[in-house]
C-alpha cells in the first residue's frame, strides 16, 4: 500500500473522530475530501493532486452540503401562551431585589418569579410592566400607568 494511502486513512480516521467529538458539522467535509484523495492515490495521481483534491472535494462538500445540514437541524423557537404576558401590567407580591434574589408578580393566578432590569429595589405592591421572559422568570420594570384589565 503506498505510504501516502496510509497518509489519507489516518486523516480521514482523525477528521471522522474530530467530528464525532464535537458533533456540530465542524470535520465532517474533511473525512471526504480525506477519501476522494484517497482515491486519487489509486489513480496514480501525485501528492500535489492529491491535495488539489483534498482540498476542492472538501469545499465543494462544505459549501453543498453545510447550508442543507444547518437548515434541517436548526432548533426551532416554540411559541407559547406566556409570551402574550410582554407588556402586561401587574403587581408586586414579593419585593423584587436581584442582590437577594427575590421577587414575585402574580399573573392570571399564578406567581412568577421576578427579576428587576436594572438592580433598583421595586416594592411589593408596587405595580410593573412585564417586559420579557427569561426561562422562569419575568423580568419587570416599575409601570407608570394605570393596571389594565
Amino acid at each position: 500500500m503506498p505510504a501516502m494511502a496510509i497518509v489519507w486513512i489516518i486523516a480521514a480516521v482523525v477528521f471522522a473522530a474530530a467530528e464525532a467529538a464535537t458533533v456540530s458539522l465542524v470535520s465532517v467535509w474533511f473525512v471526504g475530501g480525506a477519501l476522494l484523495a484517497l482515491g486519487a492515490v489509486f489513480l496514480g495521481w501525485g501528492v500535489p493532486a492529491q491535495l488539489a483534491v483534498f482540498v476542492l472535494a472538501s469545499g465543494a462538500l462544505l459549501a453543498v452540503f453545510l447550508p442543507l445540514a444547518k437548515k434541517n437541524t436548526r432548533k426551532r423557537r416554540e411559541r407559547t401562551n406566556a409570551d402574550r404576558l410582554i407588556g402586561r401590567q401587574v403587581l408586586v407580591t414579593e419585593a423584587v431585589d436581584n442582590l437577594h434574589e427575590t421577587g414575585a408578580v402574580k399573573v392570571n393566578g399564578v406567581e412568577w418569579t421576578a427579576k428587576a432590569p436594572s438592580d433598583a429595589v421595586i416594592p411589593t405592591g408596587a405595580l410593573v410592566t412585564i417586559e420579557r421572559i427569561e426561562g422562569a422568570k419575568l423580568i419587570v420594570a416599575p409601570a407608570e400607568e394605570k393596571v389594565k384589565l
